[in-house]
Protein backbone atom coordinates (compact mmCIF):
# COMPACT_ATOMS: atom_id res chain seq x y z
CA UNK A 1 0.00 0.00 0.00
CA UNK A 2 1.23 3.49 -0.89
CA UNK A 3 2.57 5.46 2.12
CA UNK A 4 0.17 8.33 1.40
CA UNK A 5 -2.79 5.95 1.50
CA UNK A 6 -1.56 4.54 4.82
CA UNK A 7 -1.25 8.08 6.21
CA UNK A 8 -4.75 8.95 4.99
CA UNK A 9 -6.10 5.77 6.59
CA UNK A 10 -4.55 6.62 9.96
CA UNK A 11 -6.12 10.08 9.82
CA UNK A 12 -9.57 8.75 8.86
CA UNK A 13 -9.59 5.83 11.29
CA UNK A 14 -7.14 6.51 14.18
CA UNK A 15 -9.18 4.24 16.46
CA UNK A 16 -8.69 1.31 14.08
CA UNK A 17 -4.91 1.78 14.10
CA UNK A 18 -4.88 1.93 17.90
CA UNK A 19 -6.99 -1.22 18.13
CA UNK A 20 -4.66 -3.10 15.76
CA UNK A 21 -1.58 -2.03 17.71
CA UNK A 22 -3.11 -3.18 21.00
CA UNK A 23 -4.16 -6.55 19.56
CA UNK A 24 -0.64 -7.06 18.20
CA UNK A 25 0.64 -6.34 21.70
CA UNK A 26 -1.57 -9.08 23.15
CA UNK A 27 0.18 -11.55 20.83
CA UNK A 28 3.70 -10.19 21.32
CA UNK A 29 3.80 -10.04 25.12
CA UNK A 30 3.58 -13.84 25.68
CA UNK A 31 6.32 -14.39 23.08
CA UNK A 32 8.68 -11.80 24.57
CA UNK A 33 7.93 -12.17 28.27
CA UNK A 34 10.34 -15.06 28.89
CA UNK A 35 13.21 -13.81 26.67
CA UNK A 36 16.36 -12.17 28.01
CA UNK A 37 15.60 -8.98 26.10
CA UNK A 38 12.03 -8.88 27.42
CA UNK A 39 12.37 -5.70 29.55
CA UNK A 40 13.72 -3.69 26.62
CA UNK A 41 11.26 -5.10 24.09
CA UNK A 42 8.22 -4.72 26.34
CA UNK A 43 9.27 -1.23 27.39
CA UNK A 44 9.68 -0.20 23.75
CA UNK A 45 6.29 -1.58 22.82
CA UNK A 46 4.73 0.20 25.79
CA UNK A 47 6.13 3.46 24.43
CA UNK A 48 4.68 2.69 20.98
CA UNK A 49 1.22 2.11 22.46
CA UNK A 50 1.43 5.36 24.42
CA UNK A 51 2.41 7.28 21.28
CA UNK A 52 -0.49 5.83 19.27
CA UNK A 53 -2.89 6.49 22.12
CA UNK A 54 -1.76 10.11 22.44
CA UNK A 55 -2.32 10.58 18.70
CA UNK A 56 -5.78 9.08 19.04
CA UNK A 57 -6.74 11.45 21.89
CA UNK A 58 -6.18 14.35 19.46
CA UNK A 59 -9.22 13.10 17.50
CA UNK A 60 -11.49 13.11 20.56
CA UNK A 61 -12.83 15.79 22.92
CA UNK A 62 -10.02 14.85 25.32
CA UNK A 63 -7.28 17.37 26.15
CA UNK A 64 -4.10 16.49 24.26
CA UNK A 65 -1.88 18.47 26.63
CA UNK A 66 -3.23 16.50 29.58
CA UNK A 67 -2.64 13.13 27.89
CA UNK A 68 0.91 14.20 26.99
CA UNK A 69 1.52 15.37 30.57
CA UNK A 70 0.58 11.91 31.83
CA UNK A 71 2.34 10.01 29.03
CA UNK A 72 5.78 11.67 29.20
CA UNK A 73 6.62 10.62 32.79
CA UNK A 74 5.32 7.11 32.02
CA UNK A 75 7.58 6.90 28.96
CA UNK A 76 10.55 8.12 31.00
CA UNK A 77 9.96 5.48 33.68
CA UNK A 78 9.58 2.76 31.02
CA UNK A 79 12.91 3.78 29.51
CA UNK A 80 14.63 3.67 32.90
CA UNK A 81 13.28 0.17 33.48
CA UNK A 82 14.26 -1.00 30.01
CA UNK A 83 17.82 0.35 29.89
CA UNK A 84 18.90 0.40 33.56
CA UNK A 85 16.91 -2.52 35.04
CA UNK A 86 15.22 -0.27 37.60
CA UNK A 87 12.40 -2.72 38.35
CA UNK A 88 11.45 -0.82 41.51
CA UNK A 89 9.89 1.79 39.22
CA UNK A 90 7.37 -0.68 37.84
CA UNK A 91 4.48 0.24 40.20
CA UNK A 92 4.97 3.95 39.44
CA UNK A 93 5.04 3.52 35.67
CA UNK A 94 2.08 1.13 35.80
CA UNK A 95 0.12 3.63 37.88
CA UNK A 96 0.77 6.39 35.35
CA UNK A 97 -0.07 4.09 32.45
CA UNK A 98 -3.32 3.05 34.11
CA UNK A 99 -4.27 6.71 34.57
CA UNK A 100 -3.31 7.43 30.96
CA UNK A 101 -5.35 4.54 29.52
CA UNK A 102 -8.40 5.39 31.62
CA UNK A 103 -8.24 9.01 30.45
CA UNK A 104 -7.87 7.88 26.84
CA UNK A 105 -10.82 5.51 27.26
CA UNK A 106 -12.94 8.32 28.73
CA UNK A 107 -11.97 10.54 25.78
CA UNK A 108 -13.02 7.85 23.32
CA UNK A 109 -16.34 7.35 25.10
CA UNK A 110 -16.99 11.10 24.87
CA UNK A 111 -16.08 10.89 21.17
CA UNK A 112 -18.59 8.09 20.60
CA UNK A 113 -21.38 9.74 22.60
CA UNK A 114 -21.19 13.25 21.16
CA UNK A 115 -23.36 12.76 18.03
CA UNK A 116 -26.32 10.76 16.77
CA UNK A 117 -24.67 8.96 13.86
CA UNK A 118 -22.38 5.96 14.33
CA UNK A 119 -19.42 6.36 11.97
CA UNK A 120 -17.03 3.59 10.98
CA UNK A 121 -14.29 5.03 13.17
CA UNK A 122 -16.66 5.14 16.15
CA UNK A 123 -17.31 1.43 15.71
CA UNK A 124 -13.55 0.82 15.77
CA UNK A 125 -13.40 3.15 18.77
CA UNK A 126 -15.76 0.82 20.66
CA UNK A 127 -13.20 -1.98 20.36
CA UNK A 128 -10.25 0.30 21.11
CA UNK A 129 -11.98 1.64 24.23
CA UNK A 130 -12.57 -1.89 25.48
CA UNK A 131 -8.89 -2.76 25.09
CA UNK A 132 -7.84 0.52 26.72
CA UNK A 133 -9.98 -0.27 29.76
CA UNK A 134 -8.57 -3.79 29.91
CA UNK A 135 -4.99 -2.50 29.72
CA UNK A 136 -5.73 0.14 32.33
CA UNK A 137 -7.08 -2.36 34.85
CA UNK A 138 -4.19 -4.75 34.12
CA UNK A 139 -1.79 -1.97 35.11
CA UNK A 140 -3.83 -1.37 38.26
CA UNK A 141 -3.39 -5.08 39.06
CA UNK A 142 0.37 -4.64 38.67
CA UNK A 143 0.31 -1.83 41.24
CA UNK A 144 -1.86 -3.86 43.63
CA UNK A 145 0.44 -6.85 43.31
CA UNK A 146 3.49 -4.67 44.07
CA UNK A 147 1.86 -3.02 47.10
CA UNK A 148 0.25 -6.20 48.41
CA UNK A 149 2.26 -9.26 47.27
CA UNK A 150 0.16 -12.38 46.94
CA UNK A 151 -2.97 -10.47 45.88
CA UNK A 152 -3.47 -12.82 42.93
CA UNK A 153 -3.12 -16.58 42.87
CA UNK A 154 -3.25 -19.22 40.14
CA UNK A 155 -3.32 -22.98 39.77
CA UNK A 156 0.26 -22.97 38.45
CA UNK A 157 2.81 -21.79 41.02
CA UNK A 158 0.24 -19.99 43.21
CA UNK A 159 2.80 -18.24 45.44
CA UNK A 160 4.69 -16.47 42.64
CA UNK A 161 3.81 -13.00 41.36
CA UNK A 162 1.53 -13.16 38.36
CA UNK A 163 3.03 -12.22 35.01
CA UNK A 164 1.78 -9.37 32.83
CA UNK A 165 0.15 -11.86 30.47
CA UNK A 166 -1.74 -13.50 33.33
CA UNK A 167 -2.95 -10.15 34.68
CA UNK A 168 -4.01 -9.06 31.19
CA UNK A 169 -5.94 -12.31 30.74
CA UNK A 170 -7.68 -11.71 34.07
CA UNK A 171 -8.53 -8.14 33.07
CA UNK A 172 -10.09 -9.14 29.74
CA UNK A 173 -12.02 -11.98 31.37
CA UNK A 174 -13.48 -9.67 34.02
CA UNK A 175 -14.24 -6.77 31.68
CA UNK A 176 -16.05 -9.04 29.23
CA UNK A 177 -17.90 -10.83 32.07
CA UNK A 178 -16.76 -14.21 30.77
CA UNK A 179 -15.39 -15.35 34.13
CA UNK A 180 -12.02 -15.30 35.87
CA UNK A 181 -10.17 -18.38 34.64
CA UNK A 182 -7.24 -19.75 36.61
CA UNK A 183 -6.05 -16.35 37.97
CA UNK A 184 -7.94 -15.48 41.15
CA UNK A 185 -7.88 -12.35 43.36
CA UNK A 186 -7.39 -13.53 46.93
CA UNK A 187 -6.81 -10.35 48.96
CA UNK A 188 -9.59 -7.86 49.82
CA UNK A 189 -8.20 -4.93 47.78
CA UNK A 190 -7.66 -7.13 44.73
CA UNK A 191 -11.21 -8.46 44.99
CA UNK A 192 -12.62 -4.94 45.35
CA UNK A 193 -10.85 -3.71 42.23
CA UNK A 194 -11.83 -6.76 40.19
CA UNK A 195 -15.43 -6.18 41.27
CA UNK A 196 -15.22 -2.59 40.01
CA UNK A 197 -13.84 -3.84 36.68
CA UNK A 198 -16.77 -6.25 36.27
CA UNK A 199 -19.18 -3.37 36.94
CA UNK A 200 -17.37 -1.12 34.43
CA UNK A 201 -17.49 -3.86 31.79
CA UNK A 202 -21.22 -4.42 32.18
CA UNK A 203 -22.01 -0.69 32.13
CA UNK A 204 -19.79 -0.12 29.08
CA UNK A 205 -21.60 -2.80 27.09
CA UNK A 206 -25.02 -1.61 28.28
CA UNK A 207 -24.56 2.13 27.88
CA UNK A 208 -22.00 2.64 25.10
CA UNK A 209 -21.89 -0.39 22.82
CA UNK A 210 -25.66 -0.88 22.83
CA UNK A 211 -26.10 2.80 21.88
CA UNK A 212 -23.74 2.45 18.91
CA UNK A 213 -25.56 -0.67 17.74
CA UNK A 214 -28.89 1.13 18.02
CA UNK A 215 -27.62 4.14 16.05
CA UNK A 216 -26.23 1.84 13.37
CA UNK A 217 -29.56 0.06 12.98
CA UNK A 218 -31.45 3.38 12.83
CA UNK A 219 -29.06 4.66 10.16
CA UNK A 220 -29.53 1.54 8.05
CA UNK A 221 -33.30 1.83 8.37
CA UNK A 222 -33.18 5.44 7.25
CA UNK A 223 -31.05 4.54 4.24
CA UNK A 224 -33.35 1.68 3.28
CA UNK A 225 -36.39 4.00 3.46
CA UNK A 226 -34.63 6.49 1.15
CA UNK A 227 -34.02 3.72 -1.38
Amino acid sequence: MHPLRVLALTRRHPSAILLIVQLIGLLLYPLLESSRSAPLALGAFGVVVLVFTTRMVRSTPGLTWLSVTIALPAVALLMLQAFWDMEELLPWSSGLEALFYFYAAASLIAYMMRDWHATTDELFAAGATFTLLAWGFAHVFVVVQAVHPGSFSAAVDPQSPRTWTELMFLSFALLSSTGIGDVIPVRPLARAITTIEMFVGVMYLAAVVSRLIGLTLIRRRELSELD
